[in-house]
């Protein structure tokens, strides 16, 4: 015999389905392939870092060469990072990966509470969601490395979990007292002979078609 309902009984329950999940949401907009190639070929393949202009500091100072903004790429973001003398990183978490290679110094990472050292020429891994923070090792000279990462397809995909867990000081090691980081011209000494080439040529080119 089947069951009435009634006043005093609770609603019955309605079943999930898993087939109701949205995993992605949907991107919507115009898209012609002609167009983005057009795009594409009339930006430059080749980015000045001279022409770009450093951030942050004390112990830390950046230049950002790739971001999806640039209109270059849209899945990875590559910039410069130059540590003071004695200088100590923000530490912090986030769910992408990264990859630094060393251009030059000494230096340390903390990964998790582990130490790994590191030196001109190598390479560090940050992991998915390792707590790290990045260390100068010399307090006289100062370090360079060129840093890769996939968190725009992180950000992307909505995994927004980053976290700053200690801030970087405001207070610097004597030795790094008004740091100034070297600009491309100081790090590669030629490349002011190959920039007054590049004008020169420009100058010869315009006059040519006056």
């Amino acid at each position: 015999m089947a069951k009435v309902d009634t006043p005093g009984d609770a609603p019955a329950r309605k079943e999930y389905n898993n087939s109701d999940r949205t995993f992605v949401r949907g991107i919507h907009g115009e898209y012609n392939l002609k167009e983005e190639l057009e795009r594409l070929r009339a930006r430059p393949r080749v980015i000045r870092g001279r022409d770009l202009e450093y951030f942050n500091g004390p112990h830390v100072f950046g230049k950002h060469y790739l971001e999806p903004k640039n209109g270059l790429g849209q899945t990875l973001h590559v910039h410069l990072q130059e540590y003071a003398p004695g200088a100590t990183s923000q530490k912090h978490g986030h769910v992408n990966e990264a990859v630094f290679y060393i251009l030059d110094g000494i230096g340390a990472e903390v990964h998790d509470g582990i130490k790994y050292e590191w030196e001109a020429g190598d390479v560090v891994i940050v992991h998915n969601n390792c707590v790290h923070q990045h260390f100068n090792r010399s307090t006289e000279l100062p370090a360079r490395t060129l840093v890769m990462k996939s968190k725009p397809m992180y950000l992307f995909m909505n995994m927004l979990f980053q976290r700053s867990i200690k801030k970087q000081s405001r207070d610097v090691h004597p030795n790094a007292i008004g740091f100034v980081p070297r600009e491309d011209h100081h790090y590669f000494p030629d490349a002011d002979h190959e920039h007054e080439h590049e004008q020169a040529h420009a100058h010869e080119e315009n006059t040519k078609n006056v």
